[in-house]
């Protein structure tokens, strides 16, 4: 076994022993499988029908936070980008590029939360890269993903909103921005505030089995619900109505916005994600997130409307309206 003492050494990239020793040791036993035990330099795969393909490299500073670290945020994020389509994750590819120094023990953890993930979606890695960089080249820790899963309902996209269609969201909103805050800034508040880093697919095969007629879904990740809505207003070609007292805020987000001029709308989440439907589905869906896909804040926060087209309307506390725009900047650096 690797002595978790040690860190890693540009010896660790270089294709010998230490490498293979890394390799067999580490990422073998996390993630073990048939596919990946043949070690072939393709993995050979089994796919029937349409299915949906994506990739994402994970960058987040810090490493660990609270709810999770970069390797669950890794497998997570790229098994929501799959979900978000209809489809259920399957294979997955991981590379690491890791910075020489990097302590041995902090990277078992991360990967094997990273294998724990795994278990929520059934997904596998199935291939895979290790490149060790000098210090002062990667920040610690890199990793690249690719996703490949089968579509079981099709059709969901950006530009199939309709008018009348509700906006649904799956929990309260921007707790991944504010807990990279907190851990970045080093706040000690007295909250438990932790990150929503979690894989959506449970959920998503709970609504796609009850037959809930879903137009769009989409994760909020960078630039968060306000980013997801006005990409969908313009895809779509509609307004879309928002009542702000309906978003659900922790508010412990709340108190972190205000201490530093932050929108809840705009800061990022890596386990919420936000479903355009029928008006008449929509108290159906979020029953079946509510009771069984362990979303009990899912509620319904607007809907489409034929006017505005483009454009995101957001209805205050007091009666008054504004355009909830896109993000504009660099609110939060690394969140993903």
């Amino acid at each position: 076994m690797v002595d978790a003492n040690n860190t890693i050494q540009l010896s660790h990239g270089g294709g010998g022993k230490e490498m293979d020793h890394l390799i067999k040791s580490l990422f073998f036993m996390a993630f073990d499988n048939p596919i990946l035990r043949a070690e072939e330099d393709a993995a050979k795969l089994h796919l029937n029908g349409p299915v949906a393909f994506t990739t994402d490299s994970f960058t987040v500073s810090p490493l660990f936070f609270a709810g999770g670290n970069i390797g669950k945020l890794a497998i997570a994020g790229t098994v929501n980008d799959l979900a978000m389509m209809g489809a259920e994750p399957e294979y997955l590819s991981c590379s690491f590029i890791i910075e020489e120094g990097f302590s041995i023990a902090d990277l078992k953890i991360i990967v094997e939360s990273m294998a724990e993930e795994l278990q929520q979606s059934g997904a596998r890695i199935v291939c895979g890269d290790t490149k060790v960089v000098p210090r002062g080249c990667a920040d610690g820790l890199f990793i690249n993903t690719t996703g490949i899963g089968r579509i079981i309902m099709p059709n969901i996209s950006t530009k199939n909103l309709a008018a009348d269609d509700v906006i649904i969201v799956s929990r309260d909103i921007g707790r991944h921005g504010a807990a990279i805050l907190m851990a970045r800034e080093g706040l000690e508040l007295e909250s438990d505030l932790t990150s929503d880093c979690a894989s959506l697919w449970p959920m998503v095969e709970q609504l796609i089995a009850a037959n809930i007629p879903i137009h769009a879904m989409r994760d909020a990740t960078r630039g968060g619900l306000a980013a997801v809505l006005n990409e969908w207003a313009k895809a779509s070609n509609v307004g879309i109505k928002l009542i702000e007292k309906d978003i659900p805020i922790a508010d412990e987000v709340k108190g972190l916005c205000e201490l530093f001029g932050f929108e809840a709308h705009d800061l990022a989440n890596e386990g919420t994600f936000v479903i355009a439907l029928p008006r008449e589905a929509a108290d159906g869906a979020v029953e079946i997130l509510q009771r069984y896909g362990h979303c009990e804040k899912a509620c319904i926060i607007g809907n489409v409307v034929d006017a505005h087209n483009g454009r995101v309307v957001l209805t205050t506390p007091w009666g008054s309206h504004r355009y909830l725009d896109l993000p504009q900047g660099e609110l939060l650096p690394r969140i993903c």
